[in-house]
């Protein structure tokens, strides 16, 4: 049995658009795959890494003494623990080397106060 024409145009239409819409799935598809996301995500990230550092970097040369000193805070905080570990040690030794200097003084101080008696 042979189909009218109009029967075959309608199959033609049928089967092109069958094709377009398995390749919009394909598309779909390729675009949501894991590896895809992936590699998405990842150039979104490079790029607004990229454009955080050149704003950063414009923002050090706008102002680069207001930069050293926030720097320099957040490094003094991050190592507080040290720092105070290393003032108490300078100070402790500062006053330990008084002590030690006081206590050899005080023994040359009875030595003269023995032989003027």
């Amino acid at each position: 049995m042979k189909d009218s024409p109009q029967i075959a145009a309608a199959r033609i239409e049928a089967e092109r658009r069958k094709a377009r819409l398995m390749a919009t799935a394909q598309e779909l598809q390729d675009r949501l795959s894991p590896k895809a996301l992936t590699r998405n995500a990842w150039q979104g990230a490079k790029e607004k890494g990229a454009d955080l550092a050149e704003d950063a970097v414009d923002a050090v040369k706008a102002r680069p003494f207001t930069t050293g000193g926030v720097v320099a805070a957040i490094t003094m905080f991050l190592a507080r623990e040290p720092l105070m570990d290393l003032a108490g040690k300078l100070v402790g030794g500062a006053k330990e080397k008084t002590k030690t200097r006081k206590t050899r003084k005080a023994p040359a101080k009875q030595a003269q106060t023995e032989k003027t008696e």
